[in-house]
C-alpha cells in the first residue's frame, strides 16, 4: 500500500475534514482511507497498490472542497507551514482595518458619523457612497477570502456549513444595502477563523515543545576517547554517548560509567530526580543533573521513548472522542435545519402576513449568522486535543481523544501483580537456620549454587548476599533439576536447593519445618530450601514486594469513585491472596494464563460496564486490549503491552492513574460547559431575532465572543494538573 502526505492549508477543524471526506474520499476509494492531523496540517492517504489514483487527482478533490494542499516527500519535515497558519490572521486584521475606513470614509463624506450608522441606527437600510461602498467592498472580499471557496464546495455538495452560512448572510446584507453590516460580519467571521486557526496553533505549540526536549547536539564518545559532536539522529545502537552536567540526553540508553540524579519529569512527570547508576536505563529528552554521565545507546533517536511519545500523541488528535463524533453528527443536522429555518422567517411573515420584506429577510439573515455553529464545533476538538498535551506534559499518554473520556465512566479496575502492584523483582525477606546451621551459612549456600542463574529468585538471594558482605564462591559441578531445583559442590560437599515440593520428595521434611514453610507461602512468600543428603540446612524466604505508592494510588481510586479493584495475576494463589491484603483489594483471580485474563475482563466488564485493565507484560496484552480501557506501566512495561494498550504510565507510577480519571473527568466537564453554552448563546439570539431586537452586527459579535470563551476554557485544560488534585 502507497502512502501519500499532504500540507493542508486551511484545515483547522472538524467542518474541513468532513468536507475532505466527502470530495477526497470517492476519490481514492473511500474516507476510511484517509488520516488527517488537523495540529499538524497534514492529510495522509492510503492508496491500494494498482489503484487509479494519481496526485493531481488528489489535489483537484482538496480544490473543489475549498482548501489547497502540497505533496510532502518522505524526507519533509513535519513543521507547519507558519505563513499559511498566519493566513487567516492577515486576512482578518485588513479586513477590520478596511471596514474602519469603509466607516471613516462615509462620515467624511456625509459630514457626520451618525450618518454612517445610519438615521435609525444599524439594521435599517441607508444610503452609502460611493467611496464608503468600495473600501466595504474590499473588507468583505478580503474578509471572505477564506471562506468563498469552501462555501462553494459546501454548496456544490448540498452539505451546507457555517461557511455557506455567512456568505449568504453577507449576500443578503448587501442586498438590503446594509454595507456597513455586511462588512462587518465579514470582518469578525475572519477574526473568529483567525481565533480558530490560534488555538489549533497553540495547542498544536504544546504537543510540538515535547519534540524540543531532544537536545540540538550529541557527543559521541569514538575509539581511543575522541569527541564528536553530532545530531542525535546520527547516534547508532551500541555508541557511547558523553552526557556532562545539566545537558539533556539525548538518546535512550544505559549508564555505563558515573553517577547522577536525572530529572526525568519531562517524560515520566516525575518531579524528583532519580539516581542514575551503571546499569540503569535513561530517556532521550531528560535532563542530567550534576555528575558526569556515559551512556550506552540502545535506541535510535526515531525509536526513542520521546520520539515515540511525540509520535502517538500526534496520532492521537485524530483519533476523535465521543463528543467529538456527537457534535459532528449534530452540526450535520443542525446547519441544514437553520438554514431552512431561516429561509421560512425571511419569506413566511411578507407571503402569510403582509409583513415588509426588508425587515423579515434582515432577520433571517440574523438568523443564519448566530445559527453558525462555528463555536459548537470547535469547542470539541480544542478541548481534546488540550487535554491530551496536558496528560503527556504529565507523563501519561493517552493513545486518543476516543480514550480521554473513558477513565471519567469507570466503575471497576483490574490489575496485574508484578510489575503493577509489586516492585517486579522479589527481595529476601527472612532467611530461617536449621540443624546447627546460622542464617549467614544458610545465605552462603543459597549464593554458590545460585551464582551463574539468571532466574529473579536466584538474583535476589545474590543481590541479598553482597548487601549483607557475604563473599560468594561459585558451586561447582552444578546441575538442574528440571523444574524442582538444583544441586552442586561447595567446600567439596553435594548439596542440593529447591522448592517446597521438592523437599517433600527427598522425605526430609520435619513437621516443624513443613508448618514453618506452610506459613509462609499462605503471606505470599516464595521459599528456597536449602539441604545436603542427609539433612536440612534451612530455608530462605522471598517476596514481591508491594510498592508503598501502590497502596497510596488505589486508595486514591477508591475517594476517586471506583467501586471495584481486582487483582488479575498468574502466581499462586497465597502470593495473591497476601498481596490483595496489603492493598487492600476487593477480589483476586490467581494462577490464570493470558486467556483467563481475557475471561475475567469479560466478566467485568459484564457486570460493571466501563472497566480498565492495568498491566506490563506480554501476558498482559490480550486482557489490556479487551477492556474498556487498557493501561499499560510504559517505563518497565513490554513493547507488546504499550502498543496494545489504549494509555501508557510512563513513569510506572500508580498515583497517575486516578489524576487521569480526575483529569478525565474535567475535560468531560469542560467539553460539556461548552456545548451548553455555545447552544445557550445561539437560544438567547434566536429570541432576540424573533422579537426584532438582533441585529447583524451583534449575532456575529456573540458569536465571535462564544467562540474564543469556548477556546479559553477548552485551553485551560493545557495547564499542568498536580497528580491526584
Amino acid at each position: 500500500m502507497t502512502t501519500l502526505r499532504f500540507r493542508m492549508r486551511g484545515m483547522d477543524c472538524a467542518e474541513e475534514t468532513a468536507a475532505l471526506r466527502d470530495e477526497v474520499g470517492p476519490v481514492v476509494g473511500g474516507a476510511d482511507r484517509l488520516a488527517f492531523d488537523v495540529l499538524e496540517g497534514i492529510m495522509t492517504v492510503r492508496i491500494e497498490p494498482g489503484a487509479p489514483v494519481t496526485v493531481e487527482s488528489i489535489l483537484a478533490a482538496v480544490q473543489k472542497a475549498g482548501l489547497g494542499a502540497t505533496q510532502l516527500s518522505d524526507t519533509a519535515a513535519s513543521a507547519p507551514d507558519e505563513a499559511s497558519r498566519n493566513g487567516p490572521t492577515i486576512a482578518a486584521a485588513a479586513s477590520v482595518g478596511l471596514t474602519i475606513a469603509g466607516f471613516g470614509a462615509h462620515a467624511v463624506v456625509a459630514g457626520d458619523m451618525a450618518a454612517a450608522f445610519g438615521s435609525e441606527g444599524m439594521g435599517t437600510a441607508h444610503a452609502v457612497p460611493m467611496l464608503a461602498r468600495a473600501v466595504y467592498l474590499v473588507a468583505i472580499l478580503v474578509g471572505a477570502s477564506h471562506v468563498v471557496p469552501k462555501a462553494l464546495g459546501a454548496l456544490r455538495r448540498l452539505r451546507p456549513d457555517m461557511n455557506l452560512l455567512m456568505t449568504l448572510a453577507v449576500l443578503g446584507a448587501i442586498v438590503l444595502g446594509e454595507w456597513l453590516e455586511a462588512s462587518v460580519v465579514s470582518a469578525l467571521f475572519a477574526l473568529s477563523l483567525a481565533l480558530e486557526a490560534w488555538s489549533v496553533g497553540r495547542a498544536r505549540r504544546a504537543i510540538r515543545a515535547l519534540m524540543d526536549l531532544s537536545p540540538p547536539q550529541a557527543t559521541v564518545l569514538r575509539e581511543g576517547g575522541a569527541e564528536e559532536s553530532v545530531v542525535p539522529t546520527a547516534v547508532e545502537v551500541g555508541d557511547r554517548v558523553l552526557v556532562r552536567p545539566a545537558e539533556r540526553i539525548p538518546v535512550d540508553g544505559e549508564v555505563l560509567v558515573g553517577t547522577s540524579a536525572v530529572n526525568q519529569a519531562p517524560i515520566t512527570g516525575e518531579s524528583v530526580p532519580v539516581l542514575k547508576e551503571p546499569g540503569a536505563e535513561v530517556f532521550a529528552g531528560t535532563i542530567n543533573g550534576d555528575g558526569v554521565l556515559e551512556v550506552k545507546c540502545t535506541r535510535v533517536a526515531s525509536d526513542s521513548t520521546l520520539a515515540r511519545i511525540v509520535r502517538m500523541v500526534g496520532e492521537a488528535q485524530s483519533r476523535r472522542s465521543p463528543s467529538e463524533r456527537w457534535v459532528e453528527k449534530f452540526a450535520q443536522v443542525y446547519t441544514p435545519v437553520v438554514l431552512a429555518a431561516a429561509l421560512l422567517l425571511a419569506v413566511g411573515p411578507p407571503l402569510v402576513l403582509g409583513a415588509p420584506w426588508s425587515d423579515w429577510v434582515y432577520r433571517g439573515l440574523v438568523l443564519l449568522v448566530i445559527g453558525c455553529p462555528c463555536a459548537l464545533v470547535i469547542s470539541t476538538p480544542v478541548s481534546v486535543v488540550a487535554a491530551l498535551a496536558a496528560a503527556a506534559s504529565n507523563g501519561v499518554l493517552v493513545k486518543g481523544g476516543e480514550h480521554i473520556e473513558t477513565p471519567a465512566k469507570l466503575e471497576a479496575i483490574a490489575l496485574d501483580k508484578t510489575g503493577t502492584i509489586t516492585e517486579g523483582r522479589p527481595e529476601v525477606t527472612s532467611i530461617e537456620a536449621v540443624t546447627g546451621h546460622d542464617e549467614r551459612e544458610v545465605l552462603e549456600l543459597a549464593a554458590a549454587l545460585e551464582s551463574r542463574s539468571d532466574h529473579p529468585l536466584a538474583q535476589a538471594i545474590v543481590r541479598h548476599a553482597k548487601e549483607r558482605n557475604v563473599v560468594v564462591a561459585a558451586a561447582t559441578d552444578v546441575k538442574a533439576i528440571q523444574g524442582k531445583g538444583l544441586s552442586g559442590a561447595v567446600d567439596g560437599r553435594t548439596h542440593w536447593l529447591g522448592s517446597h515440593r521438592y523437599l517433600e520428595e527427598r522425605k526430609q521434611e520435619t513437621p516443624e519445618v513443613h508448618a514453618k514453610l506452610e506459613a509462609l507461602s499462605a503471606d505470599g512468600h516464595t521459599v528456597v530450601v536449602v539441604g545436603t543428603d542427609d539433612h536440612v540446612c534451612g530455608f530462605v524466604a522471598m517476596a514481591d514486594r508491594v510498592r508503598p505508592e501502590s497502596v497510596a494510588a488505589l486508595k486514591a481510586l477508591r475517594e476517586a469513585g471506583i467501586k471495584h479493584l481486582v487483582l488479575l495475576t498468574g502466581d499462586n494463589a497465597g502470593t495473591a491472596r497476601a498481596v490483595a491484603k496489603v492493598a487492600t483489594l476487593d477480589e483476586v483471580h490467581a494462577e490464570l494464563m493470558p486467556a483467563d485474563k481475557v475471561t475475567a475482563i469479560e466478566g467485568l466488564v459484564a457486570k460493571y460496564g466501563f472497566v480498565a485493565m492495568v498491566g506490563d507484560g506480554v501476558n498482559d496484552a490480550p486482557a489490556l486490549a479487551r477492556a474498556s480501557l487498557g493501561i499499560a506501566m510504559g517505563a518497565a512495561g513490554s513493547d507488546a503491552a504499550i502498543e496494545t494498550a489504549d494509555v501508557a504510565l510512563m513513569s510506572d507510577d500508580l498515583s497517575k492513574l486516578p489524576w487521569l480519571i480526575h483529569h478525565s473527568r474535567r475535560t468531560v466537564r469542560t467539553i460539556r460547559q461548552n456545548v451548553v453554552f455555545a447552544l445557550g448563546v445561539k437560544g438567547l439570539f434566536v429570541a432576540l431575532t424573533l422579537a426584532g431586537v438582533a441585529t447583524l452586527w451583534l449575532a456575529i459579535a456573540a458569536d465571535m465572543g462564544a467562540s474564543l470563551l469556548v477556546i479559553a476554557n477548552g485551553l485551560r485544560l493545557l495547564r499542568r494538573a498536580h497528580p491526584g488534585s
